[in-house]
């Protein structure tokens, strides 16, 4: 079990200021989070393979290429827009 005065210690780093009560609660959460870790260590994991995430998922990113919009929506967007110069939406500078 994780003693209060290790809890303090977290706290301190961590800049929290606990009361009494609190320090109580989170020794015995911390307490309870550590012994679950202790028991996930236990498990035979010898024939799981690494991966670097649960999903067999490769390549999902599109390939970055310009794209023509249909005119007719660009023609839209453009008469919505506050403010255009030629062909494009004018904004303020952020910089």
């Amino acid at each position: 079990m994780i003693t209060k005065q290790e809890v303090q210690h977290i706290a301190k780093l961590a800049r929290l200021g606990l009361t009494e009560k609190e320090v109580e609660k989170f020794q015995k959460d911390l307490s309870l989070i550590l012994n679950y870790v202790e028991k996930l260590k236990e498990v035979d994991i010898s024939e799981v393979k690494p991966t670097s995430h649960s999903l067999r998922i490769e390549n999902v990113m599109r390939i970055d290429e310009a794209r023509v919009a249909d005119p007719k929506i660009r023609k839209k967007i453009l008469d919505l827009a506050p403010e255009t110069k030629e062909e494009y939406l004018k904004v303020k500078s952020i910089f």
